[in-house]
């Protein structure tokens, strides 16, 4: 991946922060500017050059991820590193990841760099990162495709008297069977009555049969998440439980024929919300329509009501209307596209109609 282009992106904009130098201190973007997959990195990013900081576990490592920029070790905290590399390199304001850096931290840094005006930054590096170049589609590709062989996999291993959490742990393995690096993020995995809660934490509910099965799950590959929801039937589902599946199908459908360069995150939620809301389930259906996914699992831009996120060529976001009906169950389907100019591409290959086991 060209991390010196997108340092290089950057630093054009330094000027518009209205800072002298960047501190990039966020996982995800250090990663996205340099490559680096460890715990405590950062990267300070000025208009003509970068230099990346870590402590003393990760000297070895950072010389092999980010062996094209000045690489600076500490062992008794940033602070005085920081100070010592603004100093050098004529930094009196600098910029600061405000929604990385805690309120304590923000503290020592005043205390120790007295001279330097500390300046909060908002989305500095974000919506860089809504424009997924060549490497990032193909590692969302491979992790989508991926999650596809799980859920195929998956529906094999179903039977009545399993656990929630057992099929969550059999997601897992399967996942890492073929290829990922770990979960994108904690599966869902949800049986009848408990399909009505958005996010449901596997418990000990037993498979029976006529329930319906939520499964929200991904991949994680080379660092980016796949996300992917589809809700099965163990048998024939309760009719209004097939009813609602119907219009989810419907709804997401229309988000997924919304989606195009230029459009926002509200229009696109109406479209699919206005489906819903016309069969009548509006009020059940209680999130916003999706996300952006790519080094996180929820980054931007995003879909929702009210959102004015300009989608741009290049975004990655889910599309994943939902009805949730309390003591019933739930439906929820979603799929993860690219935006294009005149539409959309959809990641994944998974069937999106109802699947009865």
């Amino acid at each position: 991946m060209d991390h010196q282009l997108r340092r290089t992106t950057l630093a054009s904009r330094i000027d518009d922060l209205r800072v002298d130098a960047l501190l990039v201190s966020g996982g995800p973007n250090v990663r996205y500017l340099t490559g680096f997959t460890g715990s405590n990195g950062q990267v300070l990013v000025r208009a003509s050059e970068a230099v990346f900081l870590t402590d003393g576990r990760y000297t070895e490592q950072s010389r092999h991820e980010v062996p094209d920029l000045e690489r600076i070790t500490y062992l008794d905290g940033l602070e005085g590193p920081l100070g010592e590399l603004c100093a050098r390199l004529g930094v009196a304001r600098l910029g600061f990841e405000a929604g990385a850096v805690t309120v304590a931290a923000r503290e020592r840094w005043s205390e120790r760099l007295s001279e330097v005006d500390l300046v909060g930054v908002v989305d500095g590096v974000e919506r860089q990162r809504w424009v997924k170049d060549a490497e990032e589609l193909e590692m969302l590709r491979r992790a989508q495709s991926v999650t596809d062989q799980a859920f195929e996999d998956v529906l094999e291993f179903l039977a009545v008297g399993q656990s929630e959490q057992q099929v969550a742990w059999e997601l897992e393995r399967l996942l890492r069977r073929d290829g990922a690096d770990g979960l994108a993020f904690d599966s869902i995995v949800a049986f009848g009555e408990s399909a009505a809660e958005p996010h449901h934490v596997p418990g000990h509910r037993l498979l029976e049969e006529g329930d319906v099965i939520k499964l929200d799950f991904g991949a994680l590959f080379g660092g980016y998440h796949a996300d992917m929801t589809r809700t099965v039937s163990f048998g024939a589902p309760a009719s209004q439980l097939k009813k609602i599946h119907d219009v989810v199908r419907e709804a997401q459908q229309a988000g997924i024929d919304a989606v195009r360069a230029g459009v926002t995150g509200a229009e696109v939620d109406a479209a699919a919300r206005s489906v819903i809301e016309g069969a009548g389930y509006g009020d059940a259906f209680s999130h916003g329509l999706g996300h952006g996914v790519g080094l996180e699992i929820h980054e931007g831009p995003r879909l929702g009501r009210g959102i004015e996120h300009v989608l741009p060529v290049g975004a990655v976001v889910t599309v994943e209307p939902g009805v949730y009906i309390p003591g019933l169950g739930g439906v929820r389907i979603e799929d993860s596209v690219e935006v294009t100019d005149d539409g959309c591409r959809v990641l994944g290959s998974s069937t999106r109609d109802l699947i009865e086991l």
